[in-house]
Order: structure tokens, then C-alpha cells, then sequence
């Protein structure tokens, strides 16, 4: 370490030295989406009924836990109730072993997501069609996802998963807004024991390319210049001050706009704003639809919030989610605004051979 440290020092200071240029501002060129474009491959299978037809759907996009708890009490059986936090505490127990809805079935986030290499990327669509068929889930399944509700960051889990759930084709879905916290908020009881037996689906995952942006479309999207390309990350990651570790490039994608997904929450919220103050918002930034937009972010995760709030609650078309982001895009060699000098890019890496990214 005392070696790494001489060899860091004097670059350092060479570095915070040169650092007096300015970073490299937002860049305001007009904005690009995905204009009608070639359709995601997709299994030849159709989609097999579930077993058990449903009694009850899911008749918003969010869900508050008292309407959640009528719900479960009227038709526990039809209603599949997902529990997709994730981790270990330092006994070892995972959340849904410390606590749980009764009746709802552990599915860990990080199942629904890519490699370390790539995040975003969707599960193999055989691997993503096990895990949909595991849960009991057919196409008119009446679906609930609960995560945490610690943050907005949080949501995001809630609304990429929703997406991919989408994506594949199960039609009735929703969220329990705030997350399991709203839900013990509320006086509502949780239970500790084991999962319920569920009977297995034989439902086939079929991506629907009208939600799914791929990485060859939203090069037609920046070449085109037309539309919007809406990025959801903080303004330090849109503007090159910081990049995700898997990312090549700080900065954004070429003509893209920036709202950070944390505008459709109050402060240290994770529940969603209600309907009327997500208008509001929405009016303030500009996001008044009637343009092909494509929701990015690093690795999909804040963009599908981004995606659900235009797509879900204000019913914006033509809406769709750039799954694996930046990191796939920057990792290709794709046109990017807000790139930052080289030397900054060098401070940068030793920022992260020094864990401080």
C-alpha cells in the first residue's frame, strides 16, 4: 500500500494542479429520441394463460397498502404480491426472512438484472422466463411489487422490475407505493414465515419492442436529432463530473436531456408524489409528451422510474426504456455530450483505484 501511495502522490498533485480549467458545462443540444425502429428479437412462443384465472386486477399503476390489504383479503389466491428486496443483514437474514406481506413471494432484484459488467442488461430470455414461471405468474396475473420504500433511488427497483414484468408481457401490474415501510406505517401487520408454495406458470416471455430501447435505435435516435432522449440521473453524472464504474465515459448521451428522477418525490421520500403534484412536476421540466422519448440513465435503474412516471401515471406514448444506458452506450464508443478533458478522466480513474468514485 506504502508503494501505491508514492506512486499516487506526486500524479495527484500533478492532477489538482492542471485542474484549473473549468468542467465542461450541460450541453444544450436539441434532443433526440427513438424514432419507430426495428423490433427486439423475441422468442416465437405465445404467452400461456395462467392456470388460475384471476378474480381481481390492479387497477392503477400505484397501489397505497390499505387498498393492498383489501385487495389480498379478497383474492389472496389470484393476486401475486412480489418481494423483490434484496442483501443479507449482518445475522444473515435476508428483509423477507426479517419481515414480510403475508402471502407475498421473495424475488431478490438482483435476479432481475445483467452482470456486474453490464447491469442493465435484461436476464436471457430463457433465464427471465424461469423466474417469471417460478413466481406463479401468467399474462393477465394481477401483479404487486414491494420494495423497501427506503428512497427514491429505492423506487427505481420497484419500476425497473414493473417494466421488465411489462416488457415480457404480463398485462396487470402495480406498485405498493412506499414500499413496505408505507405499508407497517400504516398499522398493517407482516408476517416472518416461509414463502407459500405457488403453482408454477407456463407463461413464455415475449419482449414487447414498443417498451424496449435497444442500443442500434437510439443511434438512430442521436443521428435523427428528433424527439427526446430524457437522462435520469443526477446533473453530476449528466455533466461529466462522475461516471459509473462500469462506464468507459463520464458524460451524457449525444443530445439528450437531463431530469433527475429524484424530482417526482418529496425529500428523503420513497413514495411517489400523487398524481396532481406529478403533473406539476412534469409541466415544470417540460415533459408535456407528444414526442418518441427514451428513458436512460447508468443501468436502467432510475430511468425506469422516469419511464414509469411518463409512461404509467401521466400516459405519455411512444415512452420507452434504454435498459442498458450508459454503460452499454459509453462501453460501445456511442456519441456523448459533456465528455470531460482526459485529465480529468485520469483523476477520475485514480478517484476509483483509491475507492473514493
Amino acid at each position: 500500500m506504502s508503494t501505491i501511495r508514492a506512486v499516487l502522490r506526486p500524479a495527484a498533485l500533478t492532477v489538482a494542479l492542471l485542474l484549473a480549467a473549468p468542467l465542461p458545462h450541460a450541453q444544450t443540444a436539441a434532443p433526440a429520441a427513438s424514432p419507430a425502429s426495428a423490433a427486439t428479437p423475441a422468442p416465437t412462443q405465445t404467452p400461456t394463460p395462467q392456470t388460475a384465472p384471476p378474480t381481481t386486477q390492479p387497477t392503477t399503476p400505484l397501489i397505497t397498502p390499505q387498498q393492498l390489504a383489501v385487495r389480498a383479503a379478497e383474492a389472496a389466491a389470484a393476486l401475486r404480491i412480489i418481494d423483490i428486496r434484496d442483501g443479507r443483514d449482518d445475522e444473515g437474514k435476508t428483509p423477507y426472512e426479517r419481515g414480510h406481506i403475508a402471502g407475498s413471494v421473495p424475488a431478490p432484484y438482483s435476479r432481475w438484472r445483467g452482470p456486474a459488467a453490464n447491469p442493465g442488461a435484461l436476464p436471457p430470455g430463457e433465464k427471465l422466463t424461469e423466474l417469471v414461471q417460478s413466481l406463479g405468474i401468467g399474462a393477465d396475473t394481477p401483479v404487486v411489487v414491494v420494495y423497501e420504500g427506503a428512497s427514491s433511488s429505492d423506487f427505481g427497483s420497484a419500476a425497473r422490475v414493473y417494466w421488465t414484468l411489462k416488457a415480457a408481457g404480463v398485462k396487470n401490474l402495480a406498485i405498493l407505493n412506499g414500499g413496505l415501510r408505507a405499508w407497517r406505517s400504516a398499522g398493517l401487520p407482516v408476517a416472518t414465515g416461509a414463502p407459500p408454495a405457488v403453482a408454477r406458470s407456463s407463461f413464455t416471455v415475449q419482449l414487447d419492442p414498443r417498451l424496449v430501447a435497444t442500443r442500434a435505435e437510439v443511434g438512430q435516435a442521436v443521428q435523427a436529432q428528433r424527439g427526446l432522449l430524457l437522462d435520469a440521473r443526477p446533473a453530476r453524472f449528466f455533466t461529466g463530473q462522475t461516471r459509473h464504474v462500469a462506464a468507459s465515459t463520464p458524460g451524457t448521451i449525444a443530445g439528450a436531456r437531463n431530469v433527475d428522477n429524484a424530482v417526482w418525490f418529496a425529500p428523503r421520500s420513497g413514495a411517489l408524489l400523487d398524481t396532481a403534484q406529478v403533473q406539476k412536476v412534469a409541466q415544470e421540466q417540460g415533459l408535456a409528451g407528444g414526442q418518441p422519448t427514451v428513458s436512460f440513465c447508468n443501468t436502467g435503474h432510475w430511468a425506469a422510474t422516469n419511464w414509469f412516471v411518463l409512461s404509467e401515471v401521466l400516459g405519455h406514448p411512444e415512452v420507452k426504456l434504454y435498459p442498458e444506458s450508459v454503460v452499454d452506450w459509453s462501453n460501445s464508443g456511442g456519441a456523448m455530450d459533456n465528455v470531460p478533458s482526459r485529465l480529468y478522466q485520469f483523476w477520475l480513474q485514480i478517484k476509483e483505484a483509491t475507492g473514493n468514485l
